[in-house]
This record gives structure tokens, sequence and C-alpha cells, in this order.
């Protein structure tokens, strides 16, 4: 697979989680996060596997209260 089709995957991957966000099926969203992670993991790109990793944390932190 090369560059560009590697991103072409990953885009489709985050558009895919951002419409499960809007939709308010968070665990939908970490599912295909999730799921991202292992493909990324898989091509050796940690990189993209990091990038998961940070989104799955800011999806899963519960939301600030307002103060």
């Amino acid at each position: 697979m090369n560059a560009a089709e590697k991103g072409e995957r990953y885009a489709r991957i985050f558009r895919k989680v951002g419409v499960f966000l809007g939709k308010g099926e968070i665990s939908r969203a970490l599912e295909v996060l999730n799921d991202g992670k292992k493909i990324a993991e898989r091509a050796g790109d940690s990189k993209m596997a990091q990038r998961f990793a940070a989104e799955i944390a800011a999806v899963t932190k519960p939301p600030k209260s307002p103060e």
C-alpha cells in the first residue's frame, strides 16, 4: 500500500468517526478508532497509531463542567 492509499484509508476512518460522534454514537466511534489503531499498528505506522490513541483518549475524556 503506497502513501496515498494509506492517507485515503485513514481519512475515511476519521470521517466515519466524525459521523458517529456527530450522531452521538460514542461507542461506535470508539470502535472505529480502535480498528484504525489496529490497522496502523499492523502497517507499522506508529505515528498514526499514536494519533488514533490520542483521539481515543480525547473521546473517552469526561467533558469539563462549566464553572
